[in-house]
C-alpha cells in the first residue's frame, strides 16, 4: 500500500471520530441548559408555615363562641350571602378543609372574613377559626372552627343558637371534649331579619349551609342540635333521627342505647313516628344527596342545660363523636 492510501485512511478516521463527540458533548450541553432553566423555575414546595393561618390569638374558647351568640335577638338584622358570595365561601372553606389556610384567607377576605388560628388556654389545643375581621353583614353569616391539631372526623353544627336555648354551650362543650371536630355555628337568631331569612336550617341560600355542604362533600358526618320546648311534648327527653333518611346507621342506633340507659327517654325517628323529625331540614336532604351522614338530634330544656339530663346527654353525643374519630 501506497503512503498517500495510508495518509488518507487516517485522515478519514480521525475526522470522523471527532464528528462524534462534537455531537455527543453539543447534545449534553443542552441537556445541562435545559435542566438548568428548569432548576431555576421550579416553585418550591409550601412549608407548613406558608399554608398555615396568619393571624394567631390565645383565647377562651368557650368565652369566645358564646360572648358572639349572647348578642343575637328575634330583632336583629340579617341578610344572607348572595348566589357569588356563597359560592367563594365554599371555596375558602373547601381550601382550609384541604390543609391551605394562607389560599382560603386570600379566597375570604373580600368577603369581610378571615382566618385564625386559636389556641385554647383552657385546653392548650388549637382551633382554625373562620370569622368576620369587623362589623357589617358577614358578621352575622356565622362561624367555623376546626380542630387543627388532628385529622377531621365529626362536625357539629349549631343552626338555631339561643334560639334553641344552650344548643350553642352544647356545641362548644362537644368541640373541646372530643378531638377531630368542627363546630358550625350560624350567626343570627333563627327569627332575626324578614321572611324567616335566618332559619338556616331550612334554608340554603346561607353561609351556614355553604359550610355544612363542604363537610358533607367530604364524608365528614354531622350532627346537628336543636332544643324544643316543654309544650311540644313531654313524653320525651330526646328525638333523635337521620333527617330526610329513613335508616339510622349502627352508631347512631347506638346512640339512642346509650341515652337510653342513662336514663333518657328516646324517640327513634327510623323506626317510630316521633315530632320533629327534621325530614325538611335542607342540610339532612342534601347529606342524602351525597350519601353522607347525618343526624337530627332534638332535645328537651333540661337535657341542654344544666343539671344530670344535661350531663348524660351531652356524655352520649360525645360517646358517637368519638366512634367517629375512631374510624
Amino acid at each position: 500500500m501506497s503512503p498517500t492510501h495510508v495518509h488518507m485512511r487516517l485522515t478519514g478516521n480521525i475526522g470522523f471520530t471527532i464528528t462524534r463527540q462534537s455531537h455527543f458533548m453539543y447534545v449534553l450541553g443542552l441537556i445541562g441548559l435545559l435542566m438548568t432553566l428548569i432548576g431555576c423555575q421550579k416553585t418550591p414546595e409550601p412549608t407548613a408555615q406558608d399554608t398555615e393561618p396568619s393571624a394567631r390569638e390565645l383565647v377562651d374558647l368557650r368565652s369566645r363562641v358564646l360572648s358572639y351568640t349572647e348578642e343575637f335577638s328575634p330583632d336583629g338584622p340579617y341578610a344572607p350571602p348572595d348566589e357569588k358570595q356563597r359560592a367563594r365561601l365554599a371555596r375558602g372553606v373547601g381550601l382550609l378543609l384541604e390543609g391551605d389556610a394562607r389560599q382560603a384567607e386570600r379566597q375570604l377576605g373580600p368577603l369581610g372574613l378571615g382566618v385564625t388560628r386559636l389556641t385554647d388556654t383552657e385546653s392548650g389545643r388549637r382551633y382554625d377559626e373562620i370569622a368576620a375581621t369587623g362589623p357589617g353583614e358577614s358578621a352575622r353569616w356565622g362561624r367555623l372552627y376546626v380542630n387543627a391539631d388532628s385529622r377531621l372526623r365529626w362536625n357539629a353544627q349549631v343552626p338555631h343558637p339561643v334560639s334553641d336555648q344552650n344548643t350553642e354551650r352544647l356545641g362548644v362543650r362537644l368541640l373541646e371534649g372530643t378531638p377531630g371536630g368542627a363546630l358550625v355555628l350560624a350567626g343570627a337568631h333563627r327569627r332575626a331579619g324578614r321572611d324567616d331569612s335566618a332559619d338556616v336550617a331550612h334554608r340554603e341560600d346561607s353561609a351556614f349551609h355553604s359550610i355544612v355542604v363542604e363537610l358533607q362533600k367530604r364524608g365528614v358526618p354531622g350532627v346537628q342540635l336543636h332544643g324544643f320546648a316543654e309544650s311540644t311534648t313531654d313524653d320525651y327527653d330526646a328525638v333523635l333521627s337521620t333527617g330526610a333518611a329513613q335508616s339510622a346507621p349502627g352508631e347512631v342506633s347506638a346512640l339512642a342505647d346509650r341515652m337510653e340507659s342513662d336514663g333518657l327517654r328516646v324517640c327513634r325517628g327510623w323506626s317510630a313516628r316521633c315530632p320533629l323529625e327534621g325530614t325538611t331540614n335542607v342540610q339532612g336532604r342534601t347529606a342524602k344527596r351525597q350519601h353522607a351522614t347525618f343526624v337530627h338530634l332534638e332535645l328537651a330544656p333540661d337535657a341542654r342545660g344544666d343539671g344530670r339530663d344535661a350531663d348524660e346527654a351531652a356524655g352520649a353525643v360525645a360517646g358517637l363523636l368519638a366512634d367517629w374519630a375512631r374510624e
